[in-house]
């Protein structure tokens, strides 16, 4: 009997797929489309792929496709089908859906009308039906849903078979079975298995295990007790005993030299134990190495690696410095070999300074990548001077900032400042040190910019920092910053929860370089807070809005008489708390946690100076709708006068370069203003003076 298939993989390895799948089943008809192989042929070829394949995911057997424009017809078709030829009333399914069209807009919908259609003719027959059961079915169907038609599958595999069964454990970022087997013939190591095979980086040891079981000819569809086949009516079980039988008769003991190295014990531990499990731990050797003072094997051999991708951005800045120095190791050490690195930014393989000879597109799970192919020949083993900072206009630039800047701190009490702001159009970025940390922000590229364009020249950017600055490498925080929205700003981007200590002015501040898109200072306004501190003295002072307590903590070191900061977030309000700790600071000190709006409507408190520095925009779940400083600010100023004593001065500030202070409204409070935005501007702003507005407020 001829069935249809579809046999399913990684996108990218289709081509592969083919290739594997016409040795497997030499006299089926193969049609290849991305990410999947239609096979037309018997049950055994079926068999075959799901026993032998190490690139496929799924192998799919065909039930019925035709026209599913709507729910009526998705239904229909799905009833056409003689389910009890395939499964029985006491076995449980789910139903599995893919696609969406005009009619039918959501998968879960889709798979309820497959399933009502199942369960709908067992009753009619039984009056009866089988259990859906998502977490352990024995039966599992598939639906294809492309525009107007759908096709409606019986899943024979079950669980993806890149799931071999071997690994219990993996590392961060782990690499796909089927992907580490495509890696391995793309190299060219599986035609000579013979050749020594080096994986500097092997994690959980999936790229040596899969090339042991390739060198061994085991199967790796023997891992796998249960499929998805195991409750099919229509399953040869006699057959696919053969099957499985005659696999095991067929592994061999080969000779094959198979190193990986990590300097990770815990990850090297793990992959010792998935090669024991899947057989072939006497045929790799696993050791503890750093992977920049790995030697290289006598015989020349085959190097194929999964490097750290730099998948989170705060990671690319010490990688840097970690693949130009990989990249001089292997032109010393590893010439004549053939090297094969699979990442997702090829711009950290740039780094090390190498000619590639092709290049692969390919997925790992949902991560688009590149597997990149290099001969280490006499060209590629030429030992590149490193580059001379002093050629990069970028590091021009930044040395030319800092050496005005340095005349300047000595007349500063501060250890943070900003170095370099977009100050060449082609690198859009700022540099701000902190301490002996620097965070550097990417913004948004312009629309014109290609951004493989604009990758490159922040990678060009990063790679002299360390050099210019003398900051290390892991103290190099590297953020996106695009236009922000409310308190997007502060929302947590990581979880390093790494403070470091500043200062500025006689002030003492905890920073956190990593974990939020801001630090928890912004240097823009330290002059601001000098003014603030300048007037304290004796006063009643009221922070709004106040983040991580800067202005209180300045405030109170200039004298105070109480400080009462205000913020809806308990966690910047602790920061504020810390950082009043910090400069031991102890007296008539508030931190309240509330909408500073409601609360200044219900407050009854009187202040000499009051500052207020909101966000542009805020929708945030803890305020009564929403917040726009140009819409809402003369209403914030009404509240805040009201606590205002008659003698005292509101400081307003906001950073929204359009915002327009309505004078008219004002004067109606009864309040005059004067900017004083020039007067807050640090040196290490006036690029851009827009940055923030600032005044000063009275009563008439």
């Amino acid at each position: 009997m001829s069935y249809t298939f579809l046999v399913t993989t990684s996108l990218g390895l289709d081509e592969l797929l083919r290739e594997e799948v016409t040795s497997l089943c030499p006299e089926a008809q193969l049609r290849s489309k991305p990410g999947q192989v239609v096979v037309t042929g018997q049950l055994r070829d079926a068999y075959m792929i799901c026993l032998w394949s190490r690139l496929a995911n799924r192998v799919l057997l065909k039930l019925h496709g035709g026209q599913a424009d709507n729910a009526e017809q998705l239904y229909e078709l799905a009833s056409a089908i003689d389910w009890q030829q395939h499964f029985s009333l006491d076995q449980r399914f789910v139903v599995d859906f893919k696609g969406t069209n005009r009619q039918i807009k959501n998968s879960q919908f889709g798979a309820l009308k497959v399933k009502d259609a199942i369960v709908d003719q067992f009753m009619q027959q039984h009056d009866a039906r089988p259990d859906v059961d998502r977490q352990n079915p024995h039966v599992r169907i598939q639906v294809r849903l492309h525009r107007q038609f759908a096709d409606i599958y019986l899943d024979l595999s079950g669980a993806s078979l890149h799931q071999r069964g071997y690994r219990e454990e993996a590392g961060e970022a782990p690499l796909k079975e089927n992907v580490a087997a495509a890696m391995l013939i793309r190299s060219g190591w599986s035609a000579s298995m013979q050749s020594p095979l080096l994986d500097p980086m092997c994690g959980s040891g999936t790229l040596l295990i899969e090339a042991a079981l390739m060198a061994a000819n085991i199967a790796p569809g023997l891992f796998r007790e249960a499929w998805g086949f195991s409750y099919w009516a229509g399953h040869n079980a006699s057959l696919w005993h053969a099957l499985c039988e005659h696999a095991k008769d067929s592994q061999i003991q080969p000779q094959v030299s198979l190193h990986g190295s990590d300097n990770d014990q815990h990850v090297l531990k793990i992959a010792r134990r998935n090669a024991q499990l899947a057989g072939v731990s006497p045929l790799i050797s696993f050791a503890r190495c750093d992977a920049l003072k790995v030697e290289a094997p006598e015989q020349v051999g085959f190097l194929v690696c999964n490097p750290p991708y730099g998948e989170r951005l705060g990671e690319v800045t010490s990688l840097i410095p970690l693949f130009k120095q990989w990249g001089e190791q292997l032109k010393q050490r590893f010439a004549d070999w053939q090297l094969a690195l699979l990442t997702s930014n090829r711009e950290l393989l740039k780094q090390m300074k190498l000619r590639s000879n092709k290049q692969y597109q390919l997925y790992n799970g949902k991560l688009e990548c590149q597997l990149v192919l290099y001969s280490m020949d006499s060209e590629n083993c030429k030992v590149v001077a490193r580059d001379n900072v002093n050629d990069s206009a970028f590091a021009n630039r930044l040395k030319k900032n800092i050496k005005h800047l340095n005349k300047w701190l000595k007349q500063q009490d501060t250890d943070c400042f900003r170095m370099y702001d977009a100050d060449l159009p082609e690198y859009n970025l700022a540099v701000d040190r902190y301490a002996d940390w620097l965070v550097v922000q990417e913004y948004a590229a312009p629309k014109n910019i290609p951004e493989e364009t604009a990758r490159k020249r922040l990678y060009d950017a990063l790679a002299v920092l360390s050099d210019v600055t003398g900051v290390l490498p892991d103290n190099i925080a590297l953020k996106t910053r695009a236009q922000q929205k409310g308190r997007a700003q502060y929302q947590r981007m990581a979880k390093h929860n790494e403070r470091i200590i500043v200062h500025e002015n006689g002030a003492r501040f905890y920073v956190n370089p990593r974990d939020y898109l801001d630090t928890g200072l912004f240097l823009d306004h330290r002059d601001t807070r000098q003014i603030v501190r300048n007037m304290a003295n004796g006063k009643d002072v009221l922070n709004l809005f106040a983040y991580t307590g800067s202005v209180s903590v300045h405030a109170a070191l200039g004298g105070a008489r109480s400080v009462t900061t205000v913020d809806m977030s308990s966690t910047y309000l602790n920061w504020a708390q810390d950082n009043f700790a910090l400069n031991r600071l102890k007296g008539a000190y508030q931190f309240i946690r509330e909408d500073c709006i409601k609360w200044l409507a219900n407050h009854k408190g009187q202040y000499d100076l009051i500052f207020i520095d909101p966000p542009s925009f805020s929708n945030s779940k803890r305020m009564h709708g929403t917040w726009d400083v140009q819409r809402d600010h003369v209403e914030l100023l009404k509240l805040a006068s009201a606590c205002l004593k008659s003698t005292g001065t509101i400081i307003f500030s906001n950073n929204l370069r359009s915002f327009k202070l309505d004078e008219a409204g004002l004067s109606q409070l009864g309040l005059q203003s004067e900017n004083i935005s020039s007067k807050t501007l640090p040196e290490d702003f006036k690029r851009h003076p827009h940055i923030h507005q600032c005044w000063i407020l009275n009563r008439d």
